[in-house]
């Protein structure tokens, strides 16, 4: 992390340490104080970001428990050389995925993600790379993520327009369109077709 950007984790540390001791904590007072540091956090995100401190509040201080990554899965579909994208409403482009429900599995929210995105029904084959998101996405989120790159295979099925996506095509390494970076950006890419092209891969973990 940029040492500009040192505020950032300094805040995350305060949230996690503030959620941890609002759900551990017993002592009346301690969860006053508790409360006190996570709205500084808070503050803090707010003050530097420009963001209302009431989003930031909504996005940054509403779990309970102790704090741990959110989890996102993207899947790696190819045919003849060529990776599956999903075109965004904003005109980007990502691999198939978004966050981890609650009530599936990792395997499962693959799945599922790819169907609704792309249409496709596909079968999760290799983890490709199990990623701590700061390390390589940008721009650096209030909360740890935690993202999960999966080759799949396809089973069938076809594209139809959706609430998330506009279109999905095949794209060679070459030939990539404006991704959306802050899900996927050209080196993760690239790793994917490694992982295809390997005879051997073994899944790289940060």
């Amino acid at each position: 992390m940029d040492k500009n950007e040192k505020w950032l984790e300094w805040a995350v540390e305060l949230q996690g340490i503030a959620q941890a001791g609002l759900f551990y904590g017993k002592d009346p007072f301690d969860i006053e104080r508790y409360q006190r540091i996570r709205d500084i956090a808070a503050e803090m995100l707010s003050f530097k970001t420009e963001i209302s401190l009431e989003k930031v509040k909504d996005l940054f201080c509403c779990e309970q428990g102790y704090q741990t990554p959110k989890l996102d899965t993207r899947a790696a579909v190819f045919k003849e050389d060529k990776i599956l994208l999903v075109k965004e409403k904003n005109g980007a482009w990502s691999l198939p995925g978004g966050w981890v429900d609650v009530n599936v599995s990792v395997r499962e929210n693959v799945i599922k993600e790819v169907k609704e995105e792309a249409g496709l029904e596909v079968r999760p084959e290799l983890v490709i790379a199990v990623q701590d998101r700061e390390k390589h996405n940008l721009p650096v989120y209030a909360y740890k993520v935690c993202k999960i790159f999966v080759l799949c295979s396809v089973l069938g099925g076809k594209f139809q327009e959706n609430i998330e996506t506009t279109e999905s095509r095949y794209f060679g390494r070459n030939e990539l369109p404006r991704l959306a970076e802050e899900k996927n950006n050209k080196d993760q890419i690239e790793m994917c077709f490694e992982a295809l092209h390997s005879e051997n891969w073994k899944t790289l973990i940060d």
